[in-house]
C-alpha cells in the first residue's frame, strides 16, 4: 500500500489542481464586489442524511487557501448526520472562504456519499468474516479522497494503483501465455527488481483455481464472476492456503450471499463509481 507521505502528496496535488482549475487568474465574482479586507464567517450545513466524510480534508483545503482561516468543527469524519446538522464553521477572509467553497463542497459531497454507501455495505456484512474492498474504479485525479472516504465508511482499501500491488487479471494471463507462466514471470520479475509486492491472481473457473494452487507465493486469489455454488467450492479448494476475494458485479442484493460462501474479501466498484452526492451547503452566518 502507499505510504502516508505518498498519500499526503496526493491530497496536496488534488487541492492544488482543483484550485488552479476553479480559480484561474482570480475569483472575479468576489474581487468585483467585496473589499479585500472584508472578514466573514460561514457554516457548513447538512441537507441530507448519512455518514459525513471529508471534514479533515476540508480543513486542509481552507488552510491551503489561507492559513489564517479559523475552522471550528462540530462533527468528525464518520459521524452519522441528518438534515440541519452543522458540520463546521469557518471564519476569516471572505475572499478566502468563497475561493474555498466549491472545492470543499464538491469533495465533501462526494466523500460523504461514498462513506455512506460503504457503511451500508459494511452493515450488510455484519456477522460474517468478510470485509468490503474498494477498487481502482475511481474518478480520475481524486482517487486518494475517494479511497479515504471508503475507509471512513468502514471499508478496506485495495491496492491504491498499479505500482503498489501486482494483480494478474485475465488479460495479463492471456498475454503472458497462461496462469503458470504469468506467475513464474512475475516472481522472476520481483526477484530481479528487488520489489516486495503482493501477488493477487484472478481465476475465471474452478480449473484455474486448481492451476493457481500449484504455485507458491500467491497472496490472494480473485474468484471472479463465480456462482455461489462455485464460490463455495473454490473457498474449500483454497482451504486457507491464501486469501480469497470475490468480485464481479456484486451488489447490495448479492453481497451477503457471497460473504456466506466464506470469502475473506469482496471488492465492489460500486462504492466509488455509483453514488449520489450528499446535499451540503456553505452559508454565510
Amino acid at each position: 500500500m502507499i505510504s502516508v507521505t505518498q498519500f499526503e502528496t496526493e491530497l496536496d496535488l488534488i487541492i492544488a489542481n482543483a484550485i488552479r482549475e476553479d480559480v484561474g487568474d482570480g475569483d472575479h465574482s468576489s474581487l468585483s464586489c467585496i473589499p479585500a479586507e472584508t472578514q466573514g464567517k460561514a457554516k457548513l450545513l447538512v441537507k441530507d442524511k448519512g455518514i459525513i466524510a471529508g471534514v479533515d480534508f476540508a480543513k486542509r483545503i481552507f488552510k491551503y487557501v489561507d492559513e489564517n482561516l479559523v475552522i471550528e468543527s462540530f462533527l468528525e469524519d464518520g459521524a452519522e448526520v441528518a438534515f440541519g446538522d452543522v458540520v463546521l464553521t469557518v471564519s476569516g477572509s471572505s475572499h478566502a472562504i468563497l475561493k474555498s467553497e466549491r472545492l470543499v463542497l464538491n469533495a465533501m459531497q462526494r466523500m460523504s456519499a461514498i462513506a455512506t454507501k460503504t457503511k451500508y455495505y459494511t452493515d450488510l456484512l455484519a456477522g460474517t468474516k468478510t470485509k468490503i474492498l474498494d477498487t481502482r474504479k475511481t474518478t480520475p485525479g481524486i482517487r486518494a479522497i475517494e479511497k479515504w472516504a471508503v475507509k471512513i465508511g468502514g471499508g478496506v482499501n485495495h491496492r491504491f494503483a498499479l505500482y503498489d500491488m501486482i494483480m494478474l487479471k485475465d488479460n495479463h494471463i492471456d498475454f503472458a501465455g497462461g496462469i503458470t507462466k504469468a506467475i513464474a514471470k512475475t516472481q522472476e520479475y520481483l526477484v530481479n527488481t528487488g520489489k516486495d509486492l503482493k501477488i493477487i491472481i484472478e481465476a475465471r473457473d474452478l480449473e484455474e483455481i486448481r492451476e493457481i494452487l500449484r504455485s507458491d507465493g500467491i497472496h490472494r486469489i480473485l474468484i471472479d464472476n463465480f456462482s455461489y455454488e462455485d464460490t463455495r467450492k473454490a473457498v474449500a479448494m483454497i482451504n486457507g492456503k491464501c486469501q480469497t476475494e470475490s468480485s464481479g458485479g456484486i451488489n447490495e442484493e448479492t453481497l451477503r450471499a457471497y460473504a456466506e460462501c466464506g470469502v475473506d474479501f469482496i471488492s465492489a466498484g460500486a462504492l466509488t463509481h455509483s453514488v449520489y452526492n450528499m446535499d451540503l451547503s456553505l452559508k454565510a452566518v
